[in-house]
């Protein structure tokens, strides 16, 4: 068999999508007039595109720490191996 590994971010991002669909189906299903309803579906489009950019930024900036931290890795890497080679010589 198999095995799958998800990552934090697809997980994060499974369940906000989960929650999105969730929570429009309720708005289009609860018993509202017509102005109501759109009003609502409007309301809810722009918290979740507020949300949606404010996750954005979270996970660039969870990026860009985890690409710091890789570049120093291989840079010090680079560095003992070339003290390795030089010690060799």
């Amino acid at each position: 068999m198999e095995e799958k590994n998800y990552g934090t971010g697809s997980l994060v991002a499974s369940f906000l999508l989960g929650g999105i669909v969730g929570a429009g189906i309720a708005i289009l299903l609860a018993p509202q007039s017509g102005r109501e309803t759109r009003e609502k579906i409007k309301e809810y489009a722009e918290s979740v595109k507020e949300k949606a950019v404010e996750s954005v930024q979270r996970v660039k900036g969870v990026l860009e720490e985890k690409k710091s931290v890789l570049t120093a890795a291989v840079e010090a890497g680079k560095e003992a191996y070339k003290k390795e080679a030089s010690n060799k010589s």
